[in-house]
This record gives structure tokens, C-alpha cells and sequence, in this order.
């Protein structure tokens, strides 16, 4: 009997010991992190139609999330603020991580151009309506234009992809595309945005030569000056009109000043081109021509490789520079009409 209850008593002092042991182990309860994806939120006292705030958090701010209830959080701030938000006002630790990544990734990136807002509109981690999010920009906000994607819309609602053919299979009938824009914001903050959010920066003075094209960029190259003033001379990437092109640009334009005649004239013109982003500009010494303006593009082959070209502006001739073992095209001889019979 005695035996018995000793090995009672070992057992469950055991049983005690292993249970400090894995409560040491476990240490303190770490609580979950978030981050504000609304311009601005109030915190309530309470989760109900009426309430009172408790305090006041803005977007990208960090907070610890204390409890949930259905669609609001109990969150505290850095400040010691405690109070309830909207669930769909939070991001993940996760999401803010990655933001972070495609910060760093991006931040030597040429800009392409810069933009403006039209509306107040969210900074996407990928291209898409859906993808994850964290940062909003208001309208009217000044953005820096890096890359650009495509991707298909999503049409809501819709099965099917309407066609007003009806012999036409609708599986056939290409999907609606969408662009979108990978941006920095003054903040530093890199993403994706909807392509037809923003307004690109095109100089006034050239605008008016889109001639029905969309001008996706345009680069200073260099100046002349004329009477008292410095004009400027561009360089200017133009494409469709419309989203969804399988390029960045497709045409170039480079427009010099004519100082006898105060006025701008296309110096020269590259079409059908598969051209992709980044684009460059520089200057480089030339051993007859001296100090001039360069710029390089990327465009695509037949074959989908990317090829390097680049160009030099002697104002107000454009003229292509070739890498060592790179020849020009030469042209074909067409047979002459003179030759002899036989």
C-alpha cells in the first residue's frame, strides 16, 4: 500500500516537473503584428453603431493585434493607444515584409517618367485588382514611373467573354488586358498601380505631336540655346493607344529645336519596334564629333531575345552607334535595268 502511494506521489511530481519545463520553453506569448492599409482610421472604444475613438492611426503605421471580433481587431499602437479597427484596414506582417523586398529590389531603378494620380488609389505588392496591398496614394500624388506589365482584366460577374458575333466561339475572342505601372511614391514606397490611374508627364511644347499615339516617356537629351533661352530636345517613346500591347513602345521620336525657324521638327523616326523598358540617356566623347547625347534601347528580335541598341544625337542628325563586330544592315541591290541581254 505504501509502495503504491509513493509511486502516486513520483508520478506526479513528474507530471508537475515536465509541465515547468514546457512552460519554460513556450516563454512569453508573442502577439501578432500588423500594419494600417487605410489613409487614415479611428480606433473605437467599443465594437458598436455608437462609440467613442480612442485614438487615431495612419497608413503604413505598425500595431499590435490584441483580439479579434468578426470584422473588427483590438489593436494597440506604439504609443500605448488601445481600441478597435476594421479588419479590412490591416495588413500582414507578411505583406509589409514584402513590400519592404520589392523596395530594396527596385530603389536603383532608372525612372522612366514621372506621373500624376487621378484619384486616391492603392499600391499593389503585384499587378492585379486582387493582389496584396499596404500603401495608398491621394490624388493628385506624384509618382516616378519604373516598369510596366500587362495582365488580363477580371470582369466581374462574367462567365463568359461577350462577343456580338454569335458564329464567333467566345473562348476565341481574346480577353480584355489592362496595364499597370510599377512606381515609387515620394516616400519611397515601390509597387504596382493601375496604368489608367495615372497621368504621365509629357512636356507641353511636344504633346501636341502624339499624332493619336500614347507618349509612354519622354527623356531630355540635351539643349540649344535660342535668343535668351535654352530649349530643350527630347526624346520621346510613343505606342497603341489603347492596353494590353505585347511591348513597352513600339516607336521613338527625337525632336530637335530649329533655331532659324523657332520651332520644333522631328530629327528622327524608328517605327515597329518591340521595345521594352528601361530606356537610358547619357553622354559620351566621341572622337570626331566630341561630347554629345546617347541614348539606349532595348527592343526584341523575331526570336524573343533582347537586344541592345544605341544612338547619338549631333544635333540635328541621329545616328545609330555600333559595338565592336556589331555591322549595319546593308542594304540589298536591287538588279539594274541596264544589264545586258543574253
Amino acid at each position: 500500500m505504501v509502495s503504491s502511494v509513493r509511486c502516486a506521489f513520483q508520478l506526479y511530481c513528474c507530471m508537475l516537473l515536465l509541465t515547468a519545463l514546457c512552460a519554460c520553453r513556450r516563454g512569453p506569448t508573442v502577439k501578432e503584428i500588423a500594419y494600417i492599409s487605410a489613409p487614415q482610421a479611428f480606433l473605437r472604444d467599443q465594437v458598436a453603431t455608437v462609440y467613442s475613438k480612442t485614438g487615431t492611426v495612419k497608413n503604413g503605421e505598425q500595431v499590435q493585434i490584441l483580439g479579434r471580433d468578426r470584422r473588427f481587431a483590438r489593436v494597440r499602437t506604439p504609443s500605448g493607444a488601445e481600441g478597435w479597427v476594421e479588419q479590412r484596414f490591416l495588413a500582414t506582417k507578411q505583406t509589409y515584409d514584402a513590400f519592404q523586398k520589392l523596395d530594396a529590389q527596385e530603389q536603383s531603378d532608372p525612372v522612366q517618367s514621372t506621373g500624376t494620380t487621378r484619384n486616391q488609389t492603392n499600391i499593389h505588392l503585384d499587378p492585379g485588382r486582387d493582389t496584396d496591398h499596404l500603401y495608398q496614394l491621394d490624388q493628385a500624388a506624384k509618382v516616378s514611373i519604373l516598369k510596366r506589365a500587362t495582365i488580363e482584366k477580371l470582369l466581374p460577374g462574367a462567365s463568359a467573354r461577350p462577343t456580338a458575333d454569335k458564329t464567333v466561339d467566345p473562348k476565341s475572342v481574346p480577353p480584355p488586358m489592362e496595364d499597370w505601372w510599377l512606381i515609387r511614391d515620394q516616400q519611397g514606397h515601390a509597387g504596382w498601380i493601375l496604368a489608367r490611374m495615372v497621368d504621365v508627364d509629357v512636356p507641353l511644347e511636344i504633346a501636341q505631336y502624339a499624332e493619336g499615339q500614347r507618349i509612354v516617356a519622354s527623356f531630355v537629351l540635351n539643349q540649344v540655346a535660342d535668343a535668351e533661352k535654352n530649349i530643350s530636345q527630347y526624346l520621346v517613346l510613343l505606342t497603341e493607344n489603347k492596353d494590353g500591347m505585347p511591348f513597352d513602345y513600339n516607336q521613338i521620336r527625337v525632336f530637335t529645336w530649329n533655331v532659324r525657324r523657332h520651332r520644333y521638327e522631328t530629327a528622327y523616326r524608328e517605327r515597329n519596334l518591340n521595345g521594352v523598358l528601361p530606356v537610358t540617356v547619357s553622354q559620351e566623347t566621341f572622337e570626331k564629333e566630341g561630347l554629345l547625347s546617347v541614348f539606349a534601347l532595348r527592343v526584341k528580335d523575331e526570336s524573343g531575345n533582347t537586344l541592345n541598341r544605341k544612338y547619338k544625337l549631333d544635333t540635328p542628325l541621329v545616328k545609330r552607334v555600333y559595338a565592336p563586330g556589331e555591322e549595319p544592315a546593308v542594304a540589298r541591290r536591287r538588279p539594274s535595268a541596264k544589264r545586258k541581254r543574253r
